[in-house]
């Protein structure tokens, strides 16, 4: 109260030589005028301070923006690296399930051929078994009707040839030697 008291006085001391002397009334005026005497002084003395403080949070400021936008950038180039690499993971996996039918498959016709191949040895072995018992039942019956015959032919000769089997037998060799041609 004592500054704005004194800083009326000022004030109105200009204003009253022409008047004289004595205090002024209206509060507007005077509270506008101890409000710049104020403003003068906080500015004059806090000013610089503040703008001290001021351009110190600026650059506190511009610094965090400046390593956010590194951050974003950081981040930006690992995301782009992360997509690079699952694209690599993709193809890798492209690649290997191409692979894996791939060698299926060849494990698929190794395992036909395989099979087609036993199954011709088989049909083969099949076809000999078939054959063996074959050549061994007509051994069979070539040996049965030799030996009947050869029996036949014994029991005749122990009887002795009569006049028409005595025949038989030179007609018999009559014919195949007439169907010789040396």
């Amino acid at each position: 109260m004592h500054i704005s008291l004194s800083l009326l006085q000022i004030s109105n001391f200009g204003l009253n030589l022409a008047e004289g002397f004595g205090i002024n009334t209206n509060i507007f005026e005077t509270n506008i005028i101890n409000l710049a005497a104020v403003l003068a002084v906080v500015i004059s003395f806090v000013g610089k301070n503040l703008t001290a403080l001021l351009e110190d949070r600026k650059k506190t400021i511009l610094g965090n923006l400046q390593e956010a936008s590194q951050r974003a950038a950081e981040a930006q180039e690992r995301l782009n690296q992360a997509k690079t690499q699952l694209e690599l993971a993709k193809k890798k996996a492209q690649q290997i399930r191409e692979e894996g039918v791939l060698r299926a498959t060849q494990e698929v016709n190794n395992c036909v051929s395989q099979h087609e191949e036993r199954l011709s040895k088989l049909e083969e072995f099949k076809q000999e078994t078939v054959q063996f018992y074959q050549q061994k039942a007509f051994k069979q019956a070539y040996i049965y009707v030799i030996s009947r015959i050869m029996s036949r032919v014994k029991e005749r000769l122990n009887k002795g040839l009569d006049s028409t089997y005595h025949v038989v037998v030179n007609n018999f060799y009559v014919s195949r030697f007439t169907e010789y041609n040396p």
